[in-house]
């Protein structure tokens, strides 16, 4: 009688620890992902982890033969910190990718070290043309100036504007702003008739906006992000100045309408999400993004980072199960036609997204589609 009970106890715990071998067995795939959770721009770093989260709660509670697993590290928006970063992720031999950062100077300088290094960088939101230039290892989702500008160019000549005031913050991502502009505006016969830069975070803008009201521009072109943003537009609203206002996709965030209130509407601008959508994709993003954000509604660049994270982990698939920093890499450039909230994402041969841009403009207090 003990022998037989012995024996079934075996073959009870034999059996047991079978069942459990397919959730131990399962691999962990890790990547980095640099960005700001502290500092002046640290309000986008945390909207990229929360989209982040999303992404990985989506996967891992699916039925997948690896979890995904990410480490987040503050860079405080500083080159320097970025670079600091990056080392400590290329010496960490779990990670196989690294997403980020925010701003095109911070991902540009740890770019220098992955690519030294071989590790293949996504940034949700690095836009400067020089980004992927790099080197083989870099890429990004988001729309360029290169596209954007020539797109507005288009947009604002097609208006029957002639004339045209730029103003852009001093920062490589600003000058890159007023450089493609300039060329884009040139070659869509729109005369640059007054151009500034300004700091990040000025609190008074109006002796610039009296600049150019003397100027008396036909529109006026705008790269900033969406405190600036507002800001701008509430003096504008305030001096009585009813010039068009266009911007990058950079302004777009309902923070931009929270802190401008009515001296928002009829701003113009780019983007290629719209929380208002009717794609059951962006419905669900939108919704699990509501129920962590006190119901505030994603601007664009939170929709970037959900999809950054789901187009590596969708290469780390494919790759899956030799999923190596070189593969990773190489699955990455094949993306084809991902379709993200952001919309469809192809990679071309140098890693830029090819995406469709839509015109918005700000009506009654929300984006909307824009007219011709």
């Amino acid at each position: 009688m003990r022998m037989r009970t012995f024996a079934l106890a075996t073959i009870a715990a034999f059996a047991a620890a079978n069942l459990a071998v397919p959730a131990l067995a399962r691999d962990t795939v890790t990547f980095g992902y640099q960005l700001p959770l502290t500092g002046d721009t640290a309000q986008y770093g945390q909207d990229f982890r929360k989209a982040a989260e999303i992404a990985l709660e989506e996967f891992n509670k699916g039925d997948k033969p690896f979890t995904v697993s990410i480490v987040f590290e503050d860079s405080r928006s500083d080159a320097k910190e970025g670079v600091n970063i990056a080392r400590k992720f290329v010496d960490d031999r779990r990670i196989v990718g690294v997403l980020g950062d925010f701003t095109s100077t911070v991902s540009m300088a740890a770019a220098q070290v992955y690519k030294n290094e071989g590790m293949p960088q996504l940034s949700q939101t690095a836009s400067h043309p020089d980004y992927t230039k790099i080197s083989e290892w870099q890429f990004r989702n988001i729309a360029t100036q290169a596209q954007e500008s020539p797109f507005n160019a288009a947009w604002m000549a097609g208006s029957g504007i002639k004339t045209v005031a730029v103003i852009a913050e001093q920062t490589d991502w600003g000058q890159s702003v007023v450089n493609t502009f300039a060329a884009a505006a040139r070659e869509k016969g729109l005369n640059i008739i007054f151009q500034e830069n300004f700091n990040r975070g000025l609190k008074d803008f109006r002796s610039v906006i009296s600049k150019i009201q003397r100027a008396n521009p036909d529109a006026i072109y705008t790269g900033f992000f969406y405190e600036d943003g507002a800001q701008f537009l509430k003096q504008v609203h305030q001096m009585g100045i009813r010039t068009p206002v266009y911007s990058t996709s950079a302004a777009y965030s309902p923070k931009l309408l929270e802190l401008a209130g009515e001296a928002a509407n009829g701003l113009r601008l780019t983007s290629n999400f719209l929380p208002n959508s009717p794609d059951p994709d962006v419905r669900h993003f939108v919704e699990e993004w509501k129920a962590r954000s006190n119901g505030a509604e994603p601007g664009q660049f939170p929709a970037q980072a959900y999809d950054a994270v789901r187009i590596m982990i969708a290469a780390a698939e494919r790759a899956h199960p030799d999923v190596t920093r070189r593969s990773l890499r190489d699955e990455l450039a094949k993306t084809t036609d991902f379709p993200g909230v952001t919309g469809k994402t192809t990679f071309d041969a140098d890693r830029e997204p090819q995406k469709v841009l839509a015109k918005v403009e700000v009506t009654g207090g929300q984006f909307v589609p824009a007219g011709e």
